[in-house]
């Protein structure tokens, strides 16, 4: 009887940190720990290093502090998240929007944005009232305009893998995939 699992994507030789981008709720953090473990990576989060190291949530930092304030702190964890080995790394949704930040994730990883409708963004980013930039306002509406101000530097990216509704192996997989190509890409050019 012929097998009817489906073949994964061999994991490639990955030899330098892998830093996902894209909007709230595109799955970055649990696409993350799910690639890092199939890559057999380490995974890190900006957002859980940046509340580690301030000893606050984010939440908390923007109210505190503002969002300037904030992104400085954010670009200074990234920096030193990516200053290591090979890693997979969940920025934050407006990580990009830092110069210094998109520059260094240009430079130092493996750019993959995760790009998902916004539809499934409000269904993931409203689960939980913990994102600052949707404490006001209609949550459909700030992620629209939000994304549509992001997707410039979200296209930056080196590597897009879209993101559906539904479980996160498949965008895992395509990772994985993408990843092979990109890797197969460099090593020739």
């Amino acid at each position: 009887m012929a097998s009817t699992r489906r073949k994964l994507p061999t994991s490639p030789q990955i030899d330098r940190p892998i830093a996902l981008v894209g909007m709230m709720g595109a799955g970055k953090t649990t696409v993350g720990r799910r690639l890092a473990a199939a890559l057999n990576l380490p995974f890190r989060d900006a957002d859980a290093e940046i509340e580690q190291a301030a000893g606050m949530s984010v939440a908390e930092l923007f109210e505190r502090h503002g969002e300037e304030s904030f992104r400085r702190g954010e670009a200074q964890i990234i920096e030193r998240l990516l200053s290591g080995g090979p890693i997979v790394l969940a920025t934050g949704g407006g990580a990009l929007t830092t110069p210094a930040t998109k520059a260094l994730i240009k430079k130092n990883a493996i750019s993959v944005w995760i790009r998902a409708e916004v539809e499934t963004l409000v269904k993931r980013a409203t689960k939980r009232p913990t994102r600052p930039l949707l404490k006001s306002g209609d949550p459909k509406e700030t992620i629209a305009r939000l994304l549509a101000a992001r997707t410039p530097l979200y296209e930056t990216a080196d590597i897009t893998v879209d993101s559906r509704a539904g479980g996160h192996a498949r965008t895992v997989n395509a990772i994985i995939a993408a990843l092979a190509d990109y890797l197969a890409r460099e090593s020739v050019a």
